[in-house]
């Protein structure tokens, strides 16, 4: 028989809004901050879409990148219906079935009308227009009380980009819609309050001045490659970068592909190494890996000019080459760190979807997955709450158990990929690292464990008086000064992080997390110009500390 279309809509509206007000009741109550109504939604989109990043070259067999000369064509998702399975009659079975059908009429629907079959989600880049970055002062405990359930309340229209702390600023992201309501609930509760950037739409235009394509030749040309510290680059770019180094220093370059993204790009980490020592036993190695969370932009790029120093001026640092070997990950969120390039700008996750998975009822599973059709989807893991150590300690453990958290541990420990690969090879290595190192920003920290609790390490002084002369170097580059302490001190409590697990389960002994510049005035969209002297100062920084913990050269 035929199926009302209108009918079917309505009826899965109907059952996707049930479903969707566990979430909603969740939420903050705008009553808190004295709204009489307005608008709820949190960004306007742009029809700007996308090709898929990761590409199948044809007969090749090889993953293409893109970069920002291709060009862009519009994909939409296409999920799939769960299969079918024999089961005896229910209440329960009759209502997949009926909304099986229901589904069914909703895609038959989508097909006449001519929506693309694809793999891949429509791209909706997010414009930032008159969004605020407002610096916080709260000064009593009950200021940052008043701020951390605003935070647990996870408002839409309101996101933090550091935690509440007492005596610490802290910064939030406020839609333009909702930036009078968050004034005056900060003015009625006492806390004083800043606005750093009025527009991050703007700030996020200046971040990262274009390349033409005649720019880019005549890198090629001069350099062999594009890349430029001068500005940020997409993962493709990057990639290519990497395949240079490999094919045009093949004695000191070995390029890994250590495993592959949820959306099936090759995460790739590059070793560099002159060979054994003079004893023809494997040097200690130093590890590196940035882009964890894909909106720190300046972390991939800090990253990658250490790469390039080690390698194109590896004549330079002949001694540091005879007494240590490098491994560097560059981009340990493929996924993420392209789709905020993109996408939005502001993505910190990766890009996984673990929905059905967590859904034991199929009932449920089917609802969720069509509700996700209609609305979006809570996309994403933080890499940085995944490791299998300490994980999911929520209760101030700065990570979630909701999908829609930014800081959501996922549903297992390594349920990502992307933190399994990272994990997987420095577990087969670990006897030859001698250091962890993940970069990371904004604070101008030197972190040191532990970060899942407020307890030290036994070996807490020796690694923090090896990380001051590390800091003691970085501030004679520009005078940047940078804060030494313990992650759960100086940021806030972070339970299945990598460092922590570094330490605690792969047993390397000098584990750290970097926090790179600024302290708030960028945040998160760092201009470009300060790759170059932040990265210089990193690298002093690092170089005094890799000499000091391989056996000081």
């Amino acid at each position: 028989m035929a199926v009302d279309f209108k009918s079917i809509l309505c009826l899965a509206l109907g059952l996707s809004v049930l479903i969707a007000s566990n979430r909603v009741a969740a939420g903050p109550r705008r009553g808190d901050f004295e709204s009489s109504g307005g608008d709820y939604d949190n960004c306007s989109w742009e029809g700007a879409a996308r090709r898929d990043d990761s590409s199948l070259d044809e007969g090749s067999g090889e993953t293409r990148y893109l970069d920002e000369e291709d060009v862009a064509t519009d994909e939409t998702e296409n999920d799939a219906v769960l299969g079918s399975e024999n089961r005896t009659f229910s209440i329960e079975g009759m209502v997949l079935t009926m909304f099986a059908v229901v589904a069914n009429g909703i895609d038959s629907f989508m097909s006449i009308i001519g929506t693309e079959n694809t793999s891949k989600p429509r791209s909706r880049k997010i414009n930032y227009r008159n969004y605020q970055l407002i610096r916080l002062f709260p000064n009593t405990l009950g200021q940052v009380n008043e701020l951390k359930e605003l935070r647990e309340a996870e408002p839409e229209n309101v996101k933090f980009w550091t935690a509440p702390m007492y005596n610490k600023t802290t910064d939030v992201v406020v839609a333009p819609d909702f930036a009078s309501d968050v004034k005056t609930f900060l003015k009625d509760r006492g806390i004083d309050f800043k606005v750093l950037i009025p527009d991050l739409q703007k700030s996020i235009a200046y971040q990262n001045p274009k390349m033409t394509k005649e720019q880019r030749v005549d890198l090629v040309t001069t350099n062999g490659h594009s890349m430029t510290w001068k500005r940020y680059h997409r993962y493709g770019e990057i990639v290519k970068y990497l395949d240079y180094l490999a094919l045009r220093y093949p004695k000191l370059v070995e390029l890994v592909t250590i495993g592959h993204s949820y959306e099936g790009q090759p995460i790739k980490m590059v070793k560099v190494s002159t060979g054994p020592n003079k004893e023809g036993e494997t040097k200690p190695a130093i590890w590196i890996d940035a882009g964890m969370h894909a909106r720190e932009w300046i972390g991939s790029a800090v990253a990658t000019y250490i790469l390039s120093q080690l390698v194109e001026k590896n004549s330079s640092y002949a001694k540091l080459l005879d007494n240590s070997d490098w491994m560097i990950l560059p981009v340990a969120n493929p996924d993420g760190y392209e789709f905020s390039h993109t996408g939005d700008r502001l993505w910190r996750k990766t890009r996984s979807n673990h929905g059905e998975d967590e859904d034991d009822s199929r009932f449920l599973k089917l609802v969720n997955h069509y509700t996700r059709w209609l609305w979006g989807k809570c996309e994403g893991v933080d890499p940085n709450r995944n490791f299998n150590y300490h994980w999911g300690e929520v209760n101030e453990g700065g990570a979630s158990m909701d999908p829609c958290h930014e800081t959501y541990a996922g549903p297992r420990p390594f349920s990502e990929p992307e933190t399994k690969a990272m994990a997987d090879y420095i577990m087969a290595n670990k006897q030859n690292i001698r250091m962890y190192l993940t970069l990371h920003s904004y604070s101008q920290m030197w972190l040191v464990p532990w970060g899942y609790t407020y307890s030290k390490p036994s070996d807490y002084s020796e690694l923090a008086n090896v990380a001051k002369k590390a800091i003691k170097a970085i501030s004679k580059v520009h005078g940047t000064e940078y804060q030494l302490g313990p992650s759960a001190d100086l940021l806030y409590p972070t339970s299945g992080a990598s460092d922590d697990w570094a330490k605690g389960v792969a047993g390397i002994k000098y584990a750290y997390t970097v926090e790179l510049r600024d302290r708030g005035t960028y945040g998160f969209l760092l201009p470009a110009s300060q790759i170059v002297p932040t990265a210089r100062e990193i690298w002093a920084g690092i170089r005094t500390i890799a000499r000091l913990v391989t056996c000081n050269t």
